[in-house]
């Protein structure tokens, strides 16, 4: 008995501490906590309550604090139905009350003094600065409400919930009773106010968005301390080649609001309706707002009437240069047409002379009939070739008349519609569909004609060897008697307009899998075991004092303090031991029965040991260390010419501020994303991207699951499910810059500071 007094007075010495904290005397509870007004409140079941569409600053002051016994869970109609004003909860003379009592003491056992300090000291800072992303931790937590029949807001706080740190800071907040203090916080279960932009222009911007960020964008109104409304719009965007960044696009006013929507309808008419022509691009400003470009022209709201009426121009010209080329196309197909007829008839008077010969040669009288009849030498009934070619010159005097008189007919305004581009855009579509038309049927008429052409040279000859025989009734007899007369071939068929094959293009997400098997494989079959070793130790810390080494920069006090770390982590790990003078483990000291997984794949076999790879003990000295990594270097230079990749692929490295060095051992990437998230951490605020592109069978090494693993056990899966890395020597290849561009990424070191950092891309191929 007396030790559960002991408890009983310790958790009432608690209850006392935290009541003090909060500033809460339950014998005398403040007035403002006993005044309360009917809310009116009517939840609607359609508004999604976990999707905060408003934040703003309330003054404490403004909130009412009613609790329900339910859980957070719970539907809102329930949880507003059984709520009851604080007052409730607090007053214990009351009968009906004392069970609410004991409840809000329960809940007061539960909560920590810390939780209630996180949470001011995030109000503070919240204060001084709204978060970037607008939403913030343990958002959720703030249930507050507000009554449009009664202007009022209200915390509605549920019992059975597990964190109440938020109630009992506004409830601290409420005995405080400070006029000015406010809250940042988001309303739960309110639609957008339609102050700036209707609902349905909400839900256009969420789609419209997506269709060029491939990403839902979060959008929310936030008022701010002076109650001044703006709309912001948080999410992701692709700024290169699967590289994603964050995006904040914040519209001040009504105007602002409003172009910004007009800009984005714009361009989703025009990427969905004339998809053939528009893909619209996003990349990042300096303050991380969206921006769109097309064919690298930055596309705003205040050059959107100038770009549409551009573009209309340039697609009415499209227009006359399509018509001119179509009439054409069209002359060019009739005459080809006539020639092939003409072909045809030459062919079938040969082909009907060789089949009565061959029809003929069965019988005496039908010899007799066939000799008679083609002896007299007739004129060559074939065809002057034509040109296929239409001059160009023919149509050069009335191109641009005909340009200027459509100029004349169209009327040119200061300003067109997007429906009118769309229109004009789409008929062109329909004119460059009739071009594609007519090049399929003039290459296939081509096709034919030269297969006609051959065939009627082939008949030709044949004719011509059965008239070399007419000289006498005689020879002719002679000659058709014969039992085969051999006919000659009909020729080689080719193929017109076959384009240059084109090579796959790798795709990291869909390939790396096969690639990475593919290199595996061949890496464990051409490479010894020092080697693997060697790529190793250039995954690990050791890389960069390696760098000196290979370019011979290197000195003693470089090596002397490389030394010194290496061996202090290798004691924090307990991997440094002295120096054996044989190992007579061979590497089975290790439990080579346990199982382990790569990626969900089950092997037993161990992880590599730098320590070991570099025969590191208490007794290795600088000159010992810098042999070791010598040796490195030897298994390196070995290794790279006997591995070539086994496809085309991308690699990437990205440098912080500075140039990637031949001279180095320089560690590739196949996934850009990984690079920029590695370089972003960097103090720089530019980044050098450099993207190669290697062709199949080039010098490389991937880093593949037997460089991290030996694999003495024959388990190891294959593939590169440790690392997307490649190990390129630059030094042995001439580059060629390919092309380059630059784009923004926004870093956020807290929910409040935003670092933006500028990346520019060079990208490279193997000359």
């Amino acid at each position: 008995m007396p030790r559960k007094k002991a408890v009983k007075e310790t958790t009432n010495d608690e209850i006392e501490e935290k009541l003090k904290y909060i500033g809460l005397d339950l014998n005398k509870i403040p007035e403002n906590l006993k005044k309360f007004a009917a809310l009116k409140f009517k939840p609607i079941g359609t508004n999604e309550e976990n999707k905060h569409k408003q934040y703003r600053f309330i003054y404490v002051k403004d909130i009412e604090i009613i609790l329900s016994p339910t859980n957070r869970l719970d539907a809102l109609k329930d949880k507003y139905s059984k709520a009851r004003p604080i007052y409730s909860y607090l007053d214990s003379e009351k009968e009906e009350n004392i069970v609410r009592h004991t409840t809000f003491l329960n809940m007061l056992k539960k909560i920590k003094i810390e939780d209630i300090e996180k949470i001011e000291q995030e109000q503070k800072e919240l204060n001084t600065n709204m978060p970037f992303k607008v939403k913030y931790t343990g958002n959720y937590l703030w249930q507050i409400y507000y009554s449009e029949a009664t202007d009022k807001y209200f915390m509605l706080v549920p019992t059975e919930d597990s964190d109440y740190s938020t109630f009992f800071y506004l409830l601290k907040k409420k005995i405080e009773n400070k006029k000015m203090s406010r809250i940042f916080v988001p309303i739960s279960h309110i639609d957008y106010s339609n102050t700036y932009l209707k609902k349905s222009q909400f839900e256009d911007i969420e789609n419209y968005l997506w269709l060029f960020t491939k990403d839902w964008p979060l959008v929310y109104e936030v008022y701010n301390k002076k109650d001044e409304l703006s709309i912001q719009i948080v999410g992701e965007t692709e700024v290169y080649e699967n590289i994603k960044t964050t995006y904040k696009v914040q519209l001040k006013n009504k105007q602002e609001a409003n172009e910004f929507y007009r800009l984005i309808k714009a361009l989703f008419m025009l990427q969905t309706e004339i998809p053939h022509y528009y893909t619209f691009t996003t990349n990042i400003d300096k303050k991380g707002s969206l921006e769109f470009y097309f064919d690298d022209e930055k596309i705003e709201y205040e050059n959107l009437a100038e770009f549409i009426k551009n573009e209309y121009i340039d697609t009415e010209d499209l227009h006359i240069q399509a018509d001119q080329d179509i009439e054409e196309l069209e002359k060019k197909l009739k005459v080809l047409k006539e020639e092939a007829s003409l072909l045809e008839i030459e062919y079938l008077a040969k082909e009907k002379q060789i089949s009565t010969f061959l029809e003929c040669k069965k019988s005496f009288f039908g010899k007799m009939k066939y000799f008679f009849k083609y002896n007299k030498k007739s004129k060559k009934k074939g065809v002057k070739e034509k040109s296929s070619k239409i001059e160009e010159n023919e149509f050069k005097d009335n191109k641009e008349q005909n340009k200027a008189h459509r100029r004349k007919k169209l009327k040119p305004k200061d300003h067109y519609t997007i429906e009118e581009l769309i229109d004009t855009a789409g008929e062109y579509y329909k004119k460059e569909t009739n071009m594609r038309n007519l090049l399929m049927d003039i290459n296939a008429i081509k096709l034919k004609i030269k297969n006609m052409k051959k065939k009627i040279e082939n008949a030709s000859a044949y004719i011509a060897e059965i008239d070399s025989h007419k000289k006498s009734i005689f020879e002719f007899w002679k000659y058709s008697n014969k039992d085969e007369i051999a006919n000659l071939p009909e020729g080689e068929i080719e193929e017109i307009n076959v384009k240059k094959k084109i090579s796959k293009i790798f795709n990291y997400k869909e390939d790396l899998k096969d690639f990475g098997k593919a290199m595996d494989m061949q890496q464990r079959k051409e490479l010894t075991s020092e080697e693997l070793d060697s790529i190793f130790i250039t995954t690990t810390n050791v890389l960069e004092i390696l760098n000196k080494v290979k370019r011979n920069t290197v000195l003693p006090k470089e090596i002397e303090t490389a030394l010194k770390n290496i061996k202090k982590e290798a004691k924090e790990e307990n991997e440094l031991e002295e120096k054996e003078d044989f190992d007579i483990f061979a590497g089975k000291a290790d439990d080579n029965t346990k199982i382990k997984k790569i990626a969900e794949k089950m092997h037993r076999e161990q992880p590599k040991d730098k320590y070991k790879i570099l025969d590191l003990t208490k007794n290795t000295k600088q000159l010992g260390y810098k042999l070791a990594l010598e040796r490195v270097l030897d298994g390196l230079q070995s290794a790279l010419p006997k591995i070539k990749i086994t496809e085309n692929v991308p690699i990437y490295i990205a440098v912080n501020g500075g140039k990637i060095s031949k001279n180095n051992i320089n560690v590739f990437n196949l996934n850009p994303e990984q690079e920029i998230k590695k370089a972003i951490k960097g103090e720089e605020n530019r980044i050098n991207l450099y993207k190669i592109n290697l062709e199949r069978n080039t010098n490389a090494i991937a880093y593949t699951n037997s460089v991290f693993y030996d694999n003495k056990n024959k388990t190891l899966p294959l593939g590169m499910d440790v690392s997307t890395n490649m190990l390129f020597d630059i030094s042995q290849v001439k580059l060629k810059r390919d092309n380059k561009k630059s784009f923004r990424v926004i870093v956020l070191e807290d929910d409040n500071t935003p670092v933006i950092k500028t990346v520019n891309v060079a990208e490279f191929s193997i000359e």
